[in-house]
């Protein structure tokens, strides 16, 4: 790569950037200007055309490298797993929030412009959710699951809870984290933790009782 191609690839990651520092600060992805945008890593606005058609092929590029990135830390929570009597609950969630609060800013955009005001964004981040959703639900149909054998819409819909539960559980995560360091919100992080690894807990729990949906029971 010539020295000019790494110059405006890095250009290329700093409007990337940009946009996800000013998401974290509160703006919408939809109130955004590109004048705001290239402001924030010294282009005139002119220059951001040198790099993408226009502001929603920069939301797309984004919501493809922020969902790759969740992937990966939803990957380290392993939820499929978590159904297995010797799982360690504790563990996995230990270092699923620890990732989160290394990158917030990821799970902000992510969340934000899920209901955000850019109808591009919205149906592209639902497309990644369904992914997930998908990936999820295969992962949970090679478990042995406790007791039934659950029919692949039973899947589906427990992976789609799990999903959602885990962006709700990572945007509380930070929520309490950007709250300071003192003694009190320690303590309301480990109530938290303590909270969800119950929650994990009940939910799991509760489908060993239930019956698969397409059993059909005797009158």
């Amino acid at each position: 790569m010539s020295i000019r191609d790494e110059r405006k690839q890095q250009s290329r990651q700093a409007l990337l950037d940009a946009t996800l520092s000013l998401s974290s600060s509160g703006l919408s992805f939809s109130s955004m200007s590109l004048r705001e945008i290239t402001r924030t890593v010294g282009l005139v606005p002119a220059a951001f055309y040198r790099h993408f058609q226009d502001k929603d092929q920069l939301g797309l590029e984004l919501v493809d490298r922020v969902a790759l990135q969740l992937k990966r830390v939803l990957h380290q929570l392993k939820l499929a797993t978590l159904f297995q009597p010797d799982a360690n609950i504790d563990e996995h969630l230990s270092h699923f929030l620890s990732s989160v609060q290394q990158h917030p800013e990821w799970w902000i955009f992510f969340s934000a412009e899920r209901w955000g005001g850019s109808p591009v964004l919205r149906q592209a981040i639902a497309r990644e959710i369904d992914s997930l959703i998908d990936d999820l639900s295969h992962d949970l149909s090679q478990v042995k699951l406790p007791q039934h054998l659950y029919s692949s819409q039973d899947l589906h819909s427990l992976a789609s809870i799990l999903i959602n539960q885990s962006l709700n559980w990572a945007m509380s995560w930070i929520n309490l984290s950007l709250q300071g360091k003192t003694e009190i919100d320690s303590a309301q992080q480990l109530q938290f933790k303590q909270q969800t690894q119950r929650q994990i807990q009940l939910l799991f729990g509760g489908i060993a009782h239930v019956q698969p949906a397409y059993v059909v029971k005797n009158t």
